[in-house]
């Protein structure tokens, strides 16, 4: 049990926050690429992955295991594009590593999304039992070079006036 919850019912917890900073960073992305900071939508992105590493780290292991791999490394990035948005207010350099690192997050959790996918959907199971498949790996592959230029783009185009944020 994780805050009075049985496994089940904070697995869907988990998985619903996680489902809404996806839904949110993909608004927030959008708004990079047109220089518009969206504070809103952008807070509550980065509070809900914030929120989805943290419960990420709630559930029982007992060896460190790739999930909290991932949640660390998610974890640091967070924190830096934190650190650039809210104590920097994206000056100089600190534009670009918020930018990479809002990518980076809502990566990672499209990441950890299409892993989960192939482990416990049954349509799709069968392709990637182990994840160590063909089609897991070209799915992942795919995903990743397409934020790489998703990040590219975004970082070149947004360029928001400081005061908006």
């Amino acid at each position: 049990m994780t805050f009075g919850l049985s496994i089940e019912a904070f697995t869907v917890l988990h998985v619903v926050i996680s489902m809404l900073a996806i839904f949110a960073g993909f608004i927030v992305v959008g708004g990079l690429f047109a220089s518009a900071p969206l504070p809103g939508w952008t807070a509550f992105f980065l509070l809900m992955t914030v929120l989805t590493s943290l419960t990420g780290f709630l559930f029982p292991f007992r060896t460190v295991t790739p999930a909290i791999v991932v949640g660390v490394i998610a974890s640091l990035i967070l924190i830096m594009a934190l650190v650039a948005l809210y104590k920097h207010r994206l000056a100089g350099r600190w534009r670009a590593v918020y930018v990479a690192g809002a990518i980076a997050s809502l990566y990672l959790n499209v990441f950890v999304f299409i892993a989960q996918s192939f482990q416990k959907v049954s349509f799709v199971h069968p392709y990637a039992p182990t994840g160590a498949e063909p089609p897991f790996a070209i799915t992942q592959g795919v995903t990743l070079a397409a934020f790489i230029v998703l990040g590219v783009v975004a970082v070149r185009r947004f360029h928001p006036n400081r005061l908006a944020m």
